[in-house]
């Protein structure tokens, strides 16, 4: 089946702003020859200042592209301008068999997706090695004892001293004992020390977000302090917290989980110069949530072949937690295709968050479906209200508000959001029969 994507979901694959503006001076018919389309593919040759048209061509079944022009951006102005163009007025491009360049690459696409899946590793039983205390530590384990071990002792010592003295001295305080998590191989409590440092100049009621998550760090250090006596799924949570990585191919040839998987939405932001991608995702079935994670160094692309409020038959395997929630897409069964977000109470998105955060204390986002609520804004800003009138707060970061207040004329919508606990930041939204991708936060690239 393919995706008939609309308008607001092509310019979600937009790489920058940038992109999307430029796309859209494409997306009118006379730049465009030899246009077509069918159920698998969307070309074109775009006219360029070159005497050779760039040749541009979309698989609609994921969706993927291909360009010659010379552009580093993935998906290219010209990928985008020929979507937007069909999204806009279909009839513009007409329904025809597609030429060699076209056909070939599509046949190439298929044979490396039969041989990845032949070669995939098989699904097996065999239980997993021990994490910690079957077998002698590593040497980088030794070293991660030792900083968390220090990082208790920081942590008691900023409590003798008093919050208003770390306030005080934050953000170099915090920064300067991350250094020293980064020196024992513990990037993840790095980059939660250094989030303290900026909580504390976070405005009113910082005493409660600091001391919040200095509680967290603590609780982190004694549950390394204690790893073997903990459950092998809280094991693997504090591991992950701290920093240490699980092996993709070992994951891959676990048990995975078969559902149709909607696209809520993805987030973009940056962490040590590195662009960190969350795209989050809604099992019909068996109604649970899952994160994909990506990354980019380099200005390299990041992937967009998850478009959000579409559908999508997979294979995800999940890493291992007391409540999994990251995972990998393992395998895809067919096309996606265009769906509308499920309504939820907002009691019962938080209720599986208070659930999940039970299970793992150091879980610091989660996706929420509420609907039907309204937009409105209080003294402490904007909200959203659900049917029984209970609230929750819009993250000062999210600029959409009037727009999404145009958009619904006050009246309920479906809101799809990332939860940090405090704040949301919209990620889709559908009102009536139709589905608006948002943009969320500083550095989002959902618009």
């Amino acid at each position: 089946m393919t995706i008939l994507l609309t308008t607001e979901q092509v310019l979600a694959l937009a790489p920058d702003p940038a992109a999307a503006a430029a796309g859209r001076g494409l997306a009118v018919p006379h730049v465009w020859v030899n246009s077509g389309t069918n159920e698998a593919a969307l070309w074109g040759e775009c006219k360029g200042s070159g005497k050779t048209p760039y040749r541009t061509q979309v698989d609609l079944s994921e969706p993927a592209f291909r360009c010659s022009c010379p552009s580093r951006k993935f998906p290219c102005k010209h990928a985008l301008g020929l979507l937007l163009l069909h999204a806009a007025q279909p009839a513009a491009i007409p329904v025809a068999d597609p030429p060699p360049w076209v056909s070939e690459w599509l046949a190439n696409r298929a044979a490396t997706a039969s041989r990845r899946q032949r070669n995939a590793p098989r699904p097996t039983a065999a239980p997993a090695e021990p994490i910690n205390g079957a077998t002698p530590a590593t040497a980088r384990e030794q070293r991660v004892a030792a900083g968390m071990a220090d990082l208790q002792r920081w942590l008691e010592d900023q409590l003798r001293a008093g919050l208003v003295a770390l306030q005080a001295e934050s953000p170099a305080i915090c920064d300067a004992f991350a250094a020293r998590m980064v020196d024992a191989q513990a990037p993840g409590t790095a980059r939660l020390l250094r989030a303290i440092g900026a909580l504390a100049a976070s405005g009113p009621g910082w005493q409660g977000r600091v001391l919040d998550r200095l509680a967290r760090l603590h609780l982190l250090a004694q549950a390394y302090a204690n790893l073997a006596t903990l459950p092998p799924d809280t094991q693997a949570d504090v591991r992950a917290t701290i920093g240490f990585t699980q092996s993709q191919e070992e994951l891959r040839a676990g048990p995975g989980l078969r559902d149709h998987w909607l696209v809520l939405g993805r987030y973009v932001e940056l962490e040590d110069r590195l662009r960190v991608q969350r795209t989050w995702l809604w099992g019909a079935q068996n109604q649970r949530p899952a994160l994909i994670l990506d990354f980019s160094a380099g200005g390299q692309p990041l992937d967009r072949s998850l478009v959000p409020s579409t559908r999508f038959d997979a294979d995800l395997v999940f890493f291992s937690g007391a409540a999994p929630l990251r995972a990998l897409v393992r395998t895809r069964y067919g096309a996606a295709e265009v769906t509308e977000l499920p309504t939820n109470a907002l009691h019962a998105a938080l209720g599986a968050y208070a659930a999940a955060l039970a299970a793992n204390p150091w879980l610091e986002r989660y996706p929420l479906l509420i609907g039907p609520c309204t937009l409105g804004r209080s003294t402490d800003g904007w909200q959203i209200t659900d049917s029984a009138g209970h609230s929750l707060p819009l993250t000062p970061q999210y600029d959409g508000q009037w727009r999404l207040l145009a958009r619904t004329g006050g009246r309920p919508f479906t809101l799809a959001a990332e939860w940090d606990g405090e704040h949301l930041a919209p990620l889709c939204m559908q009102f009536e029969e139709k589905v608006f991708v948002e943009s969320a936060g500083k550095t989002s690239e959902c618009a």
